[in-house]
C-alpha cells in the first residue's frame, strides 16, 4: 500500500515560515511525480506544488514566488519551505503523488495567524 507521513506544520505568524516534509519512499523509489495539496475548513483540497523526480516544479498562483518545492530522492524524502506565509494559506497539508492515489496520509496543520 502506498504510504504518505506529513510532517512540520504548526502555529505561525503572518510574514512567517515553515519547512513541512513527506516520507514517500515507494512513490520516489519509483520516480512518480510528486504533489504538495492542502485543504482548508469547507474547502475542496487543491494542488500547491509539483516536482518531478527530474525536477521540475510547477506551483500554483497563489504561492508562487513564496513557496519551494524541493526533493530529496536518496532520503525518499519531499519538502514545502513555505515563506511569508499568509492567513489564507491555512489548511491542512497533503503530500500524494500527481495524478493522486486514495490512499492519503493524515496530513500536516498549518495555522498562519497572529
Amino acid at each position: 500500500q502506498v504510504q504518505f507521513v506529513e510532517s512540520g506544520g504548526g502555529l505561525v505568524q503572518p510574514g512567517g515560515s515553515l519547512r513541512l516534509s513527506c516520507a514517500a519512499a515507494r512513490s520516489i523509489e519509483r520516480g512518480y511525480t510528486m504533489g504538495w495539496y492542502r485543504q482548508a475548513p469547507g474547502k475542496q483540497r487543491d494542488l500547491v506544488a509539483t516536482r518531478t523526480s527530474g525536477g521540475s516544479t510547477t506551483y500554483a498562483d497563489s504561492v508562487k514566488g513564496r513557496f519551494t518545492m524541493s526533493r530529496d530522492n536518496d532520503k525518499k524524502m519531499v519538502y514545502l519551505q513555505m515563506n511569508s506565509l499568509k492567513p489564507e494559506d491555512t489548511a491542512v497539508y497533503y503530500c500524494n503523488r500527481v495524478p493522486t492515489v486514495p490512499s492519503w496520509g493524515q496530513g500536516t496543520q498549518v495555522t498562519v495567524s497572529s
